[in-house]
């Protein structure tokens, strides 16, 4: 069966039988463990990007503009983030429609496009900084300082390491 008949059918080389992964017996002790972990991991990483607005979501780019006085040209506000110039103009086109920002042709370069918030994308801007604040306050309070430190300590040397295998 071609790749394209298989793919029309609905099938793909997973669910094949000759792609299977072999049987294994029981995950080892370790293995369990690591699986847990990455669990949780995955959990705190699923929260944090969904509940912060990941790193280039319209609230990071909302308080973006809010430090920079309320207006940045759309190419510099793209050059703070990590993302496409369609992709960017997307998540300011949903902004705009909410009423949260503006974009107007710079003065001395038509080309260019400024973006400034509203009074509503300001007040947004404002509550979201708090939310964060007060997040970043309370996020590890179920801690003692000296769990917190000790956190910090592994999880930066579990970061390292997977850095460094990231070659």
């Amino acid at each position: 069966m071609s790749k394209e008949t298989s793919a029309a059918a609905g099938d793909d080389c997973c669910r094949q039988p000759s792609c299977a992964p072999p049987p294994q017996g029981e995950p080892t002790p370790e293995t369990r463990r690591s699986r847990a972990i990455l669990s949780c991991l995955g959990y705190c990483g699923h929260f944090l990007h969904f509940n912060l607005g990941g790193r280039s979501g319209k609230a990071h780019i909302l308080v973006r503009l809010s430090r920079h006085g309320g207006e940045m040209g759309q190419r510099e506000l793209q050059e703070c983030f990590d993302l496409k110039a369609g992709s960017l103009s997307e998540i300011l086109s949903k902004l705009e429609c909410a009423g949260l920002i503006e974009r107007t042709r710079a003065e001395g370069d038509r080309r260019q496009l400024v973006v400034r918030l509203t009074e509503t994308g300001w007040a947004m801007a404002e509550e979201d900084r708090r939310d964060r604040e007060l997040f970043e306050r309370t996020a590890f309070s179920p801690l003692s300082p000296a769990e917190q430190e000790q956190l910090l300590g592994m999880l930066t040397k579990i970061q390292r390491h997977w850095e460094s295998n990231d070659d």
